[in-house]
């Protein structure tokens, strides 16, 4: 048996995945991620219930009767996520945070800090599972739930990472799950699940945003080049985005939406979403900072990709480069993939690893 030590968030998942390895046999330990919330909770982020959260993580330490702890993590993730956040959406790209803080926080500094006190293995309640490998390897499989498969948000963790990780529940439904917790009495069975990035809370990212990044008004225009209104600043608008352009829509009630970001001219470009819009559709796209969780994948070879963390894995070529990017040429036409985003990269039910987009 291991000693391993959990992050519990508060939520029903971390709780059930700590529950599983107890019974294990597991020496199991908990450990509460404090971040970039908790300091401006007074302030900005009232909204986000981090005190409730740390509550609820208490609780069912207490109730499993582990050991818990509060881990001071906030200006780690000053430095490797808010920074990445902002610094991205200052240059006109739309990051993906929740990707970046498993590799950095949960299995990097929180890991680091893990593991210098002893602990084998770091646990988490996402819906993944580890597969070890006769060679001493390991991979991340897909989970079983498809609602709720989140092998996605792991596409950039490293070999080293996924050696020394645990996801106990990737192997359930979320209703058995939530049977699970509910059958041992956890208090926090019933709680509903956390939405959006958590350090800022249930606030808008464009709120979020104004405290960093000043307003530069341009004009919106439609791919012809006439001026249709005015926007705040392009790095309020991401590709595919239809709410919060505020131009009507015409007498057909078709609606425009982004099609490209024009930072030379300070223009955001609008249309109808048509199939075939240039900037909105496309068959293929070019991926860079690629990150292998095992073997990589060095040759042309046809794949699964996802390109977001809700669509459907689809077929691909994917045609490495040799300096760290590849060409990806999708077998059905793709919308709205937008520079900054992450796609992950699958054999079967295997995450291989991911990359960014340009």
């Amino acid at each position: 048996m291991a000693k391993v030590l959990v992050a519990l968030s508060g939520g029903v998942d971390s709780a059930v995945a700590a529950l599983l390895l107890k019974r294990e046999g597991h020496d199991v330990h908990a450990a509460y991620m404090r971040t970039w919330m908790n300091e401006e909770g007074g302030k900005f982020y009232g909204e986000c219930p981090w005190e409730d959260d740390v509550a609820n993580a208490r609780a069912v330490a207490e109730k499993l009767e582990i050991p818990f702890k509060v881990v001071d993590l906030i200006n780690d993730y000053r430095e490797h996520i808010v920074s990445y956040l902002v610094d991205g959406y200052k240059n006109g790209v739309t990051p993906n945070p929740d990707v970046l803080c498993n590799r950095e926080m949960k299995f990097g500094v929180f890991a680091r800090k893990a593991f210098a006190d002893g602990f084998e293995f770091v646990a988490t309640g996402h819906y993944a599972q580890r597969r070890g490998n006769a060679d001493g390897s390991a991979d991340i499989l897909c989970g079983n739930d498809p609602n709720k498969d989140q092998s996605y948000f792991l596409a950039l963790l490293k070999q080293e990472q996924v050696r020394r990780a645990l996801f106990p529940v990737g192997h359930l439904l979320k209703p058995e799950l939530r049977k699970i917790a509910e059958e041992a009495g956890l208090p926090n069975a019933k709680r509903k699940d956390s939405q959006g990035i958590c350090f800022i809370g249930k606030i808008r990212i464009n709120e979020f945003l104004e405290q960093y990044i000043p307003e530069k008004p341009g004009k919106i225009v439609n791919t012809a080049g006439k001026i249709l209104g005015e926007h705040k600043g392009l790095h309020r608008y991401t590709i595919g985005q239809r709410r919060g352009i505020n131009i009507p829509s015409n007498t057909d009630n078709e609606y425009y939406v982004v099609v490209a970001k024009r930072f030379e001219e300070n223009e955001l470009v609008v249309a109808f979403d048509h199939p075939g819009v240039p900037g909105l559709y496309t068959d293929e796209s070019f991926v860079n900072n690629l990150s292998w969780v095992n073997k990589p994948v060095t040759e042309k070879c046809e794949l699964l990709a996802r390109v977001r963390y809700r669509d459907a894995s689809t077929p691909i070529v994917f045609t490495p480069d040799g300096n760290g990017g590849a060409h990806v040429a999708y077998k059905h036409t793709q919308r709205a993939i937008a520079s900054g985003q992450i796609l992950a990269l699958y054999d079967g039910n295997v995450l291989l690893g991911g990359g960014v987009y340009l």
